[in-house]
């Protein structure tokens, strides 16, 4: 074995590209949802299980902490749907070029962002 090799174990001194950055961003919000269907189960028992109980369900999220929770939820979900659709057409054979990767992940940053505050818009 080449023990001459370089080796950069200082991960701030990586440069990644934007399509890595995106595709990071798509794993990450996959794991927010993930955790956030818990939240939303939650929620959904509380709101079937009494009268009462869907009420004090509505009062809650009436508050401005719920709705903020309601909308990066909302955005995780947005942008996992963007950057999954980008990454089923680069499985079809669409934008798998380096320069067509990068285009690919501006175009999920910029529809995810209006996505996002059309979102926000509809929230609050």
């Amino acid at each position: 074995m080449n023990s001459k090799r370089p080796v950069n174990l200082d991960i701030a001194t990586i440069k990644l590209p934007l399509p890595a950055y995106t595709s990071l961003l798509h794993r990450i919000s996959g794991i927010a949802l993930f955790v956030g269907v818990a939240f939303l189960l939650y929620g959904l028992d509380m709101s079937l299980s009494s009268e009462q109980s869907f009420a004090e369900l509505k009062a809650v999220l009436t508050g401005g902490f719920a709705k903020f929770v309601v909308w990066v939820l909302l955005s995780g979900l947005i942008y996992h749907f963007v950057a999954g659709i980008k990454h089923l057409l680069m499985d079809i054979g669409i934008g798998e070029g380096k320069e067509s990767g990068r285009t690919g992940a501006v175009v999920t940053i910029a529809v995810s962002v209006v996505l996002i505050v059309l979102a926000g818009v509809w929230v609050w």
